[in-house]
C-alpha cells in the first residue's frame, strides 16, 4: 500500500536527526562563544535561540517512532496562495490530503511557465511520488473532479493509482449547484457571494441526514433510491426547478466505473500510513475568516477550513499532529461581499489588484484588495495556533512609495483586543496604520533575504514581531520556485 519500507523506516529518520543535531552543536557552540566573549545583544540572543528551536523541531521530527501530519491553512479571507507552498512542499511528503470545502476552492500553481489550476485535487498531485486523499470533510462534484483529472491527463500528468476519495465523502449534484443559485437569488442585495458551486446545499444534505456519500456508487440500486430521493426533496424547494432525475441516475452509471477504483476507507489508509512513517501534508482550502464557526458570519463558506477540519475532516487524531503552516499575503484580500476592515478604493488598492492578478480561480471575480491586517491575523494565529508563516506576493508591493499595516482596531478612542464576532461591531472598527517605506528595486525570483531591499526587509520582520510567528517562507514571484526559505 505504502512505499519502501525504508522511507518510513527509524534508521531513515535518525539519520536526518543527526544532521540536525550538527547543526545544533555548531549553533551551541556560536552561543557559548559570543556569551564566553559578552557580545552578545538581545537581538543576537533570540536569532541564536530561534535557530536552536528550529534544530531541535527537526531532531524531534526525525526521531518520531511514526508517522507525521503537518498542515497548511489560509490566515485571511483565501487566495492567499497555499496551493504553491503545498506544490513545493510535497515532494517532500507521502501523502498529500483535502479535508474541507469542495469545488469551490481555487489553487493556482505555476511550474515553468505554464499554469495548473485546481479545485478538487490536491495541490501535490505535480509530485509524481505524492499519493493524493480527497478526506471524508470534502463534498465532491464528480463532474468537476473528472474534469480535473482529464485535464492532468492532457497535461501529461499521470495521476492513475496517486488519487483516493473518501467512501464517505458526501457527493454534491448538479441540482445542488442551482439550488444555491436560487438561494442566492432569492437574497436579492442581501447577497452572500457564493460560488454557486452546491457547497452550501451539499453540507445541508449531509447534516439534515439525506445526503448521498461517494461510497454508495458501490452499491448502484442503493445509489440510485437515495439519489431519487434527495431530488424529489430539492425539487419541492423554493425557487427549483423539475430535477431530471432519470439524467442524473444516467450520468452516474456512464461514469460508475471510472469512480470506483477511486473509492477508498481513507480513515484506515491514512491512519495505516502514519503509522507506517508516512509523512503527511494536509492542505487546507478556503480560510479562516470563512470559516462557518469563526468568519465574517453569514459571509463565510460552509465548511470548517481552520485547524479543527483536518480531525473531522480526514478522522486522524491530535497527538498525530506536527507543524502548522499559516499562509497569509503581504496585502490582503477577498472575494465576495461581507466586511473588510483594510479595504483600499484608491489606486494603490488598483495596484494591488492589477499587479496581483488578483481574480478568484473559480470564479473570475476581481478580489478586493487592501492593507495587512494585524488584528485579524492575530485572531487567525490563536485560533490555528500556527508555528511558521508563509507570507506570499511580497513582489506585488514592489514600486509603492509606502506600505502600511493595520495594526489595531480602535472604537471610541479605546483598543479592540479581541476579533468581534458582531458585524456591526467590526464595522464600527476604525484601524489605526503602521507606514514603511517602499521599495522600487525588483525582488521577482529573490531567494536569500539578505537579498531582498532593506526596507522589504523591515516589513516582514515587522510583521513577524507583531505576530510573534516565525515567518518561515517568503514569495517573491509567481512560479514556484519565486521563494525565500529562512
Amino acid at each position: 500500500m505504502f512505499r519502501a519500507a525504508s522511507r518510513f523506516g527509524f534508521r531513515g529518520r535518525a539519520a536526518a536527526a543527526a544532521f540536525a543535531a550538527v547543526g545544533s552543536g555548531a549553533a551551541l557552540v556560536g552561543l557559548r562563544a559570543q556569551c564566553d566573549s559578552k557580545s552578545l545583544s538581545e537581538g543576537d540572543l533570540k536569532t541564536l535561540i530561534g535557530r536552536l528551536a528550529d534544530k531541535i523541531d527537526r531532531i524531534e521530527e526525525g526521531l518520531a517512532p511514526s508517522g507525521r501530519a503537518d498542515v497548511v491553512l489560509g490566515a485571511q479571507w483565501g487566495d492567499e496562495g497555499k496551493g504553491k507552498l503545498v506544490d513545493a512542499l510535497s515532494a517532500d511528503y507521502d501523502i498529500c490530503a483535502r479535508v474541507a470545502g469542495g469545488s469551490n476552492a481555487g489553487h493556482t500553481i505555476i511550474v515553468d511557465g505554464k499554469k495548473y489550476a485546481f479545485h478538487l485535487v490536491p495541490s501535490g498531485i505535480l509530485n509524481e511520488k505524492t499519493v493524493c486523499v480527497i478526506g471524508n470533510g470534502v463534498v465532491v462534484h464528480i463532474p468537476s473532479l473528472l474534469k480535473e483529472l482529464d485535464a492532468l491527463t492532457a497535461a501529461g500528468i499521470k495521476w492513475e493509482g496517486r488519487i483516493k476519495i473518501s467512501d464517505r465523502a458526501h457527493l454534491v449534484f448538479d441540482f445542488h449547484q442551482e439550488l444555491d443559485g436560487a438561494i442566492e437569488k432569492s437574497r436579492g442585495r442581501n447577497k452572500i457571494g457564493t460560488t454557486r458551486k452546491g457547497i452550501g446545499p451539499a453540507y445541508a444534505s449531509k447534516i439534515q441526514r439525506n445526503g448521498v456519500r461517494v461510497g454508495e456508487l458501490k452499491y448502484i440500486e442503493d445509489f440510485k433510491a437515495q439519489l431519487s430521493a434527495l431530488a424529489d426533496y430539492c425539487s419541492n424547494l423554493p425557487g427549483m426547478d423539475p430535477i431530471d432525475v432519470d439524467a442524473e441516475l444516467a450520468y452516474y452509471d456512464s461514469v460508475r466505473e471510472r469512480v470506483l477504483p477511486l473509492i477508498t476507507d481513507t480513515v484506515s489508509y491514512v491512519n495505516d500510513a502514519h503509522d507506517a512513517g508516512a509523512k503527511i501534508l494536509i492542505e487546507g482550502a478556503n480560510a479562516t475568516m470563512l470559516d462557518i464557526d469563526f468568519g465574517t458570519y453569514p459571509y463565510v463558506t460552509s465548511s470548517n477550513p481552520s485547524i479543527g477540519s483536518v480531525f473531522t475532516g480526514l478522522g486522524i487524531c491530535p497527538k498525530k499532529l506536527g507543524a502548522v503552516y499559516g499562509i497569509v499575503k503581504a496585502y490582503c484580500t477577498r472575494v465576495g461581499e461581507g466586511p473588510f476592515p483594510t479595504e483600499l478604493f484608491d489606486d494603490t488598492g488598483a495596484h494591488l489588484g492589477k499587479v496581483g492578478r488578483e481574480f478568484g480561480t473559480t470564479t473570475g471575480r476581481p478580489r478586493r484588495c487592501g492593507w495587512l491586517d494585524i488584528p485579524q491575523m492575530r485572531y487567525s494565529c490563536k485560533i490555528n495556533g500556527f508555528t511558521h508563516l508563509n507570507l506570499t506576493k511580497l513582489d506585488v508591493l514592489t514600486g509603492l512609495k509606502e506600505v502600511k499595516l493595520g495594526i489595531k482596531y480602535m472604537v471610541d478612542g479605546k483598543e479592540v483586543y479581541e476579533m468581534p464576532a458582531s458585524l456591526r461591531d467590526l464595522g464600527n472598527c476604525e484601524v489605526i496604520y503602521e507606514s514603511f517605506p517602499g521599495w522600487t528595486q525588483n525582488i521577482d525570483n529573490v531567494t536569500k533575504f539578505e537579498d531582498l531591499p532593506p526596507e522589504a526587509q523591515n516589513y516582514v520582520l515587522r510583521i513577524e514581531q507583531l505576530l510573534k510567528v516565525k515567518i518561515r517562507w517568503i514569495g517573491t514571484g509567481g512560479d514556484r520556485n519565486s521563494s525565500i526559505e529562512r
